[in-house]
């Protein structure tokens, strides 16, 4: 269930950004004009620029190549964009009456904001959080510099910054980097209303921290709220309102008495919240006119089957369309187009008066628990490919804008979701390729990654070997420009192994060029630098002339999935839960013959099991024949099906590890990037996949160290609780750490962040040969200061593969020392 309007009838907005129609936030129902008490047009910002050119992001200038991938140039001195700051911001929710029983909540949300905010409303599904959040944001005032409402509903916090800064702003096609966007927007004093903002608190914070001096208002289901803030729960309205909101709804008073009764009984079941109130209102409406009657108390919890046995035929062709899209939202002009209803602006406002379907910021969608509940009565879905066609044709269209395709990227992604789950994977490499450009231009980033990261296995599975290599450099370049740099050389070497493969030298080049401007020490297995030329002899060997050993692309995975082995380290150090102290011992010998060629033999002993997991990888190991050379077979390392196997594997270790080690030796030249990951032990179909590397720092309790009990922030020497001790360096705005990486070479971790919190983010390989293999995926690392204490947090945020679960991700607790 989700909240909804109560206070009545209001006027459609008018001057709507992207041809919207009459948008307003979650649950409230589009009157028509005439129907409302207040009505004139208002004056809106545009906080999503189109950008028909370069873009810049950063430090970097961009330009979007929807055919090779995207081109990467650092930005000339003197160049940066110097946006011009609004001298007055007003970006608000349309207008509504006034929500009925809250006027002691509008108190002291009142209050709360006076007082400087944070602030937080939760509660349950449907009980009024965004009503009483909109009403607030137009009567309370707000900042000097004016107030702002977004809706953040399945948006990034970057994504929503990003919306900030264009809305106090006058700029286009420019993105800045955090520190610039802090720098920007302080002294920006805003009140910023977010409905729908379910975020974690390191959510939150990274929302706030992108504009230090605004009250930040939020609204959401759980609270999330920690620390300094108010954080008030929002209940169901009283018995009188409850009476009040059915009379006004009914169109009629209340008759006192078994109809009161009736009423009052409704009140208590619904615990108060407005949306039952409502559905049972809009049930009494759709009898025939003098018989409708309240439904009894009972069945409340049937009122959804009840209305939409009611519905039409043509209204619940709408409601299936909107029910297929989950929790997207469409704009009259797709649900017109799509659903082939007639007015259905008339008929999608129905929808919202009913209870159905509510109307967001950029359209209508229906309202969470309508989904399962037509879907229990209708399972047949929307067609996907009448979807997939509907959308990329209209993308393709030249008057459709980044801005327009951004504000439905929710919706190409369920679409994309659904091609896939429908067994289509051309489809969703349809969608995606058709909007990853517009995404990239509307500066956008987070939406922009989550559909590469469904477009890239869906490129694999369909075997389309160009839409692979796009995807891969896009994500390198998204990477590049969110700073993520150890990650933007990983999938740009990737890139341009795969675009030289397929002959595409303008691809190549893009991502060799983008390739110079990541860490130094991010390099190919054999330590040579991309060059943009192609003329690495490693490199150039995996070209198209590589031969017929070389790998196939469409079935490789991200990043070292080609099959050149790089060696584990000898020792690690587990920032997990639990001590791993038992290093793994290492025999190997490894013999190149040509450039495109590499024959290894390795036995890996393997150490003790990090404890989180030794139950997991015990029956993986089982499982997968303790690490067998088929592992690949089951999809823990993506090896080309053309590649020629010349040697042999094998494999020892400790029954029970879990992380058996194994060695192989394959045919055709490939890069392995060893870069800094964490400590994760993944499953990848029936395979348990250990992964014992660095998250941060070797740095044993008896190796020097200069850091002394002046040090502040993350800087200096910390004792971890599974034994080891970690140092990290002040470095520009951030910390950087020095050790060990995946392969055992020295590398080097930077940690980004404000105030108490920093993170980094690392890749996930298959180590299942017991080397750096196929990357599977990423994790971030989080550090979280409290005086002379920290917490660190792993998690697994991106899969590139299906199947792929972190068992290994956890909590470390660090101590300063002095």
């Amino acid at each position: 269930m989700t909240d909804r309007d109560t206070s009545g009838p209001a006027p459609a907005d008018e001057g709507r950004p992207g041809g919207l129609p009459g948008a307003g936030p979650e649950g409230q129902p589009e009157r028509r004009p005439g129907r409302g008490p207040e009505g004139g047009s208002e004056r809106r910002i545009d906080i999503a620029g189109d950008a028909g050119g370069p873009v810049v992001a950063g430090d970097h200038n961009v330009v979007i190549d929807a055919q090779h991938g995207s081109t990467v140039t650092l930005l000339m001195e003197g160049r940066r964009p110097r946006p011009v700051r609004r001298d007055r911001v007003a970006l608000l929710p349309r207008r509504q009456h006034a929500p009925l029983g809250r006027d002691t909540d509008l108190a002291r949300l009142a209050t709360a904001v006076r007082d400087g905010g944070p602030v937080q409303l939760w509660g349950a599904p449907g009980v009024g959080k965004s009503t009483l959040l909109r009403h607030a944001a137009r009567t309370l005032t707000p900042e000097r510099d004016g107030v702002l409402f977004l809706d953040a509903a399945r948006r990034e916090p970057e994504d929503l910054a990003q919306d900030m800064f264009e809305a106090c702003y006058e700029t286009r096609g420019y993105a800045p980097s955090s520190p610039e966007l802090r720098r920007l927007m302080t002294g920006v004093r805003v009140t910023v209303y977010v409905d729908n903002a379910d975020f974690s608190p390191e959510g939150l914070r990274t929302l706030m921290d992108a504009a230090p001096d605004a009250t930040f208002v939020v609204a959401g289901r759980d609270r999330s709220l920690l620390g300094d803030g108010t954080a008030l729960r929002l209940d169901g309205i009283g018995r009188a309102p409850a009476l009040d909101l059915l009379a006004r709804e009914l169109g009629r008073p209340v008759g006192a008495g078994a109809e009161g009764a009736t009423a009052g009984d409704l009140w208590e079941t619904s615990s108060g919240r407005p949306l039952l109130l409502l559905r049972a209102a809009a049930l009494t409406r759709l009898e025939p006119a003098g018989t409708g009657v309240l439904p009894r108390p009972a069945e409340v919890g049937d009122l959804l089957p009840l209305l939409l046995g009611r519905l039409d035929a043509e209204p619940l062709r709408v409601l299936r369309l909107l029910t297929t899209l989950d929790d997207a939202d469409l704009d009259v002009g797709h649900i017109e187009a799509l659903g082939g209803a007639r007015d259905t602006d008339v008929l999608c406002g129905r929808l919202v008066d009913l209870g159905l379907a509510e109307q967001t910021q950029r359209g209508y969608r229906a309202v969470a628990d309508v989904v399962p509940a037509l879907r229990e009565r209708d399972p047949e879905p929307f067609s996907v490919e009448v979807l997939c066609e509907h959308f990329a044709t209209w993308i393709a269209r030249p008057a459709t804008t980044a801005a327009q395709v951004e504000q439905h990227a929710r919706a190409l992604e369920v679409v994309a979701e659904l091609a896939e789950r429908d067994g289509r994977p051309e489809l969703a490499v349809r969608i995606v390729r058709a909007a990853s450009p517009a995404l990239a231009r509307s500066l956008r980033f987070g939406v922009w990654g989550r559909l590469l990261d469904l477009g890239l296995p869906a490129a694999q599975l369909a075997g389309d070997r160009r839409a692979v290599a796009y995807f891969t450099h896009e994500q390198g370049i998204r990477s590049l420009l969110t700073g993520r740099r150890v990650m933007a050389a990983v999938l740009l070497t990737e890139a341009a192994v795969l675009w030289r493969q397929l002959g595409d030298v303008h691809g190549a080049n893009a991502a060799a060029g983008a390739h110079q401007y990541v860490p130094s020490h991010a390099v190919n297995a054999q330590g040579t630098l991309l060059q943009p030329d192609g003329g690495a002899s490693h490199l150039a060997s995996s070209g198209p002339s590589a031969g017929p050993s070389a790998p196939d692309p469409s079935t490789a995975h991200a990043a070292g999935a080609h099959g050149t082995a790089a060696h584990a380290p000898a020792t690690a150090t587990d920032p997990g839960t639990t001590a791993h102290t038992t290093a793994a011992q290492h025999t190997t010998a490894t013999t190149h013959t040509t450039a495109t060629s590499h024959t290894a033999a390795t036995t890996h002993t393997a150490a003790t099991p990090h404890a989180a997991n030794a139950g997991a990888a015990k029956a993986g190991a089982a499982k997968a024949g303790a690490a067998k050379a088929g592992a690949a077979k089951a999809g823990a390392a993506a090896h080309s099906a053309g590649a020629a196997h010349a040697g042999a594997s094998a494999a020892t270790g400790a029954a029970g590890t879990g992380a058996a080690g194994a060695g192989a030796s394959m045919a055709g030249a490939s890069v392995v990037l060893k870069v800094v990951a964490v400590i994760v032990a993944v499953v990848v179909g029936r395979v348990v996949v250990s992964q014992a590397v660095h998250s941060f720092a070797e740095s044993r309790s008896g190796s020097s160290s200069s850091s002394s009990s002046s040090d502040t922030g993350l800087a200096g020497r910390w004792m971890g609780s599974d034994g080891a001790t970690y140092e990290f360096d002040a470095s520009g705005g951030g910390y950087v750490s020095r050790g060990r990486d995946a392969c055992g070479q020295d590398a080097s971790t930077e940690f980004t962040g404000s105030g108490d919190t920093y993170s980094a983010e690392r890749p996930i390989y298959d180590t299942t040969s017991g080397s750096c293999t196929g990357l599977l995926g990423e994790a971030t690392t989080t550090i979280t200061l409290s005086g002379d204490s920290a917490k660190v947090t792993t998690t697994m945020t991106k899969s590139y593969q299906q199947g792929v679960q972190c068992f290994s991700c956890g909590t470390l607790y660090l101590t300063r020392q002095q």
